[in-house]
């Protein structure tokens, strides 16, 4: 093991090896996914696929968005070249990395490539997109995600979730997170929402965890990972939490994705 992996020595003998391996594709580099390229970077992994079509082109931005500098805003940088300066800064000549400064949607092959996809974005309609492209391809998607919500007469409730969906297992509509009602509301809102609330601190705490999790998802240091993944974060209380609805899942498995359904879909013709 080389000096730069001597304190992950409890990862495992192979841990090194491993997460060099590791192909990790990042959506959305704002908030949360800002914190994701870091770390991931600072822990090991070499291998990126990178997408996010957005520059930096409001002050907010310094609000979330750990990669970013006052100089980035005065160019208004695109955010893939901050991800690919942050990583070249802590992964350096061994970086391999794919920057897309487009949607994934767009140019989803290589995505389709990973090992592992972490999702950084707002929408419960992009998160649906995304984790049913990752069943159909197999590959293990962390979301993560944040909110501040108010009620009058009472302080801002600050709220998020980490979710690993591993293919076979209970997906995000499994777990009542994705809804029919919560996409159609969300529809209705289009355009109308504006920028959501969204601090750097609680941003860094949903990535750290989501970081840990794919760690051990490709170590298994601590032996325990062996089921679904759903976790609720009270920003008041600076809690981590198993959601309360984990115990009452009908079954360990997915009724949404089978996984006969996978690689690219096929059209019949009418």
């Amino acid at each position: 093991m080389s000096n730069r992996h001597e304190r992950h020595s409890f990862l495992g003998e192979r841990s090194e090896e491993v997460i060099k391996s590791i192909r990790c594709g990042i959506v959305g580099v704002n908030g949360g996914g800002s914190h994701g390229v870091q770390q991931f970077g600072h822990v090991g992994l070499r291998r990126f696929v990178i997408y996010d079509p957005g520059n930096v082109d409001t002050e907010s931005n310094f609000s979330r968005n750990v990669i970013s500098t006052i100089k980035d805003f005065e160019r208004q940088a695109p955010k893939v070249d901050l991800a690919e300066r942050a990583l070249r800064g802590t992964v350096g000549r061994d970086l391999e990395l794919e920057p897309h400064a487009c949607r994934w949607q767009e140019r989803p092959e290589p995505l389709a490539t990973c090992d592992l996809i972490f999702g950084g974005v707002d929408t419960f309609k992009e998160r649906h997109e995304l984790e049913a492209f990752a069943r159909r391809y197999l590959i293990p998607y962390i979301d993560i995600g944040l909110d501040v919500n108010t009620v009058a007469g009472e302080p801002p409730r600050m709220a998020g979730q980490v979710i690993l969906s591993m293919p076979g297992s209970p997906c995000m509509w499994c777990l009542g997170f994705l809804t029919e009602e919560r996409l159609a509301l969300e529809a209705a809102r289009y355009g109308d929402v504006g920028g959501r609330p969204q601090v750097v601190w609680a941003n860094g705490v949903l990535a750290s965890t989501a970081v840990g999790i794919a760690i051990d998802l490709f170590c298994d240091w601590t032996g325990t990972l062996r089921k679904v993944v759903h976790l609720s974060y009270d920003g008041n209380s600076g809690c981590v939490t198993p959601h309360t609805t984990l115990p009452y899942l009908d079954s360990g498995r997915c009724s949404h994705y089978p996984l006969s359904d996978i690689g690219p879909p096929r059209y019949s013709q009418l």
